[in-house]
């Protein structure tokens, strides 16, 4: 039968799954599936898997409580295998890289930073601090100003925004890279500037904290600073 699998652990880690359900309308039991010094987190797999809120909610329940226990390397939702003996095949065969992936994010979670400046203060201080935005749209509101004006300030005005929120994500990035292990960016999206996943050991947990809070407070209310975690480090494994 297809199994479902959630994390890969060591097989020492306390594995504490009472209470936890599995995903997919049974709420099948979680077991676990173990092959020399790793075991994997289990459950029978649905026969029709969707990304549901209750599911995703299910599976992400599981990893948090083995995060809190010890180290993990949790599977994205959706991740299912044919069979247990498909799994065990997995572990002995890659068993070397997953234990190598596992020690790589040994006491250490996750945090997922994402930050935007609001728009129209933005677009105020392009404006106001750069002579050539200020004097088109000034031509462009008193009528004086020659047809390609509008799109030579929208090219402008885009440049300066790009260049500013570079700055501005590269910035906030240094401010906390020494308190992370390894950063993962992704290309932001929406209104956002930055988009950074962290890898933090607990030995630093709180002066990333702390400098994050600090950051934000520091660049004022214009801006809006997001701080998800402490995740399990699906972005590092």
């Amino acid at each position: 039968m297809a199994v479902y699998i959630y994390s890969i652990t060591f097989k020492d880690h306390p594995l504490r799954l009472d209470g936890l359900e599995g995903v997919g309308p049974s709420a099948a039991p979680l077991r676990t599936v173990t092959a020399g010094t790793l075991c994997a987190v289990v459950s029978d797999a649905p026969d029709e898997l969707r990304p549901k809120r209750r599911d995703i909610g299910r599976h992400q329940e599981v990893q948090q409580r083995l995060l809190t226990d010890g180290t993990v390397l949790p599977l994205r939702f959706g991740y299912t295998a044919p069979d247990e003996d498909a799994v065990k095949e997995a572990l002995e065969t890659r068993a070397d890289d997953y234990a190598d992936r596992l020690r790589r994010v040994e006491g250490c979670s996750e945090y997922n930073l994402k930050a935007s400046q609001d728009e129209d203060t933005l677009l105020r201080e392009i404006l106001t601090q750069s002579e050539t935005a200020r004097e088109l749209n000034d031509a462009i509101r008193e009528g004086t100003a020659p047809p390609d004006a509008p799109l030579r300030l929208g090219e402008l005005v885009a440049g300066e925004i790009r260049a500013r929120q570079e700055a501005l994500a590269s910035g906030v990035i240094e401010a906390l890279r020494p308190f992370a292990r390894e950063i993962d960016s992704s290309p932001p999206t929406g209104t956002d500037f930055l988009s950074v996943s962290f890898l933090v050991g607990s030995d630093q947990d709180e002066l990333f904290l702390a400098t994050e809070l600090s950051l934000a407070h520091q660049m004022g209310e214009t801006f809006t600073f997001r701080l998800n975690g402490p995740l399990p480090p699906y972005s590092f494994t």
